[in-house]
């Protein structure tokens, strides 16, 4: 397939990009030296309209249920995708393959491994996303490091297959994402608008998280063949915002608004609501600055309480992983069109788990946890890394 542009003429000069990595340390690195700082849809859609959320703001004050864990002994899980009927696949980073979960035993099936991912650093196999179109063509996507550049493929599921061999081989269908040790980005989404939403890092190179004609540290909206979507910012780019340092969560709200999480440096990590064509300040703003230009975010945390990664919305708010923090926060709602949260944020399982790394809706007032004890970046215990189904409030 034809690798789509970001802008006319600009695949060449990202595959020439000279990837510069900073001198500060990784965004989820080791403790204490962290960073311290349906039916397819017919014709691509136009940039999705956001509205308020309509129910009433949830509780100032929360609450979180361990309900059970799922499965364990995982190795450097990352991306987390819910297959229909509620069984869940799960990619380990670090050995880049996939593995089905039983949504309700916890059985684990190895699909197979993502040929081409070259794992190092902060890179590998990362963000999955089953197609909304999975019922009739069993196609899922993945977030891929190789050799030379992230990517995002796609490869069809045949379950009729035996175990260890039932993906398909892989279908690029974005590549040239420059690539780095770290700020790799890696979560991928399907929005309510059905097309495929991509974060992005920027590799340590702070200055191309400005540069609007790169894909590093941006989050991309493209349709499921990988093109830019009519709607888009721009007509003939992925590019949906830009000033992103390293966004490696990606979730939408009950009034379809795009939510993100994101790394700070040495200060302040964001939860940003995301409008298209903004630009979120990175590397010339950090944290709520109230510069001109730049888009604050909703909600900020020392680096040390959160490094977040994933997130999800359950129940009125959003709740996002924290790897250094080694907690999960709660962000209530409030539904005002400026995205501020109707309370503080509320931490829960501080220190419990360990870091954890994703969250994903299960549907109601449900949410599964990944843990991630097996990176490198922490000592595991016994049956890191887990899958654990929490009930929320």
């Amino acid at each position: 397939m034809q690798t789509p542009v970001l802008r006319k003429g600009v695949v060449a000069l990202l595959a020439s990009a000279s990837l510069l990595l900073s001198a500060c340390s990784s965004d989820d690195g080791p403790a204490g030296g962290e960073d311290i700082s349906s039916p397819p849809a017919s014709a691509p859609s136009s940039s999705p309209a956001p509205a308020s959320p309509s129910s009433d703001p949830p509780p100032a004050k929360g609450s979180v249920e361990v309900v059970k864990t799922l499965t364990d002994g995982l190795a450097s899980p990352w991306g987390l995708a819910a297959l229909p009927g509620g069984d869940l696949l799960v990619a380990s980073r670090d050995e880049a393959t996939v593995t089905r979960v039983d949504g309700e035993s916890g059985k684990k099936t190895l699909l197979g491994s993502v040929p081409g991912a070259a794992p190092a650093g902060e890179g590998g196999l990362l963000g999955l996303a089953v197609a909304p179109t999975y019922g009739a063509d069993h196609l899922i996507y993945a977030y891929v490091t190789t050799e030379s550049d992230n990517r995002i493929v796609r490869l069809q599921y045949d379950e009729k297959k035996p175990a260890g061999r039932q993906l398909g081989a892989p279908d690029t269908i974005l590549r040239g994402i420059p690539k780095g040790s770290v700020h790799n980005g890696g979560r991928i989404a399907f929005g309510p608008d059905r097309m495929l939403y991509a974060g992005t890092g920027e590799t340590g190179d702070t200055g191309l998280a400005q540069e609007e004609s790169s894909p590093a540290g941006k989050i991309l909206r493209m349709t499921p063949d990988g093109e830019p979507v009519h709607g888009n910012p721009e007509g003939d780019s992925l590019v949906y915002s830009y000033g992103h340092r390293n966004v490696q969560g990606l979730a939408w709200d009950s009034g379809k608004r795009l939510w993100a999480a994101e790394f700070g440096q040495d200060t302040w990590d964001e939860l940003n609501l995301i409008q298209p064509g903004e630009n979120y300040g990175w590397p010339d703003a950090e944290g709520k600055e109230g510069q001109s230009g730049f888009v604050d975010p909703v909600a900020q945390w020392k680096t040390s309480e959160a490094s977040p990664s994933g997130i999800a919305y359950a129940g009125g708010s959003i709740w996002m992983a924290g790897l250094r923090g080694e907690r999960l926060w709660r962000i209530p709602l409030s539904g005002k069109a400026d995205g501020q949260p109707s309370a503080d944020p509320q931490a829960f399982l501080e220190g419990k788990y360990g870091r954890l790394r994703t969250v994903l809706a299960a549907g109601g007032d449900k949410l599964w946890l990944v843990t991630s004890n097996t990176d490198g970046r922490a000592t595991p215990k016994s049956g890191d890394d887990r899958i654990l189904l929490l009930k929320v409030r």
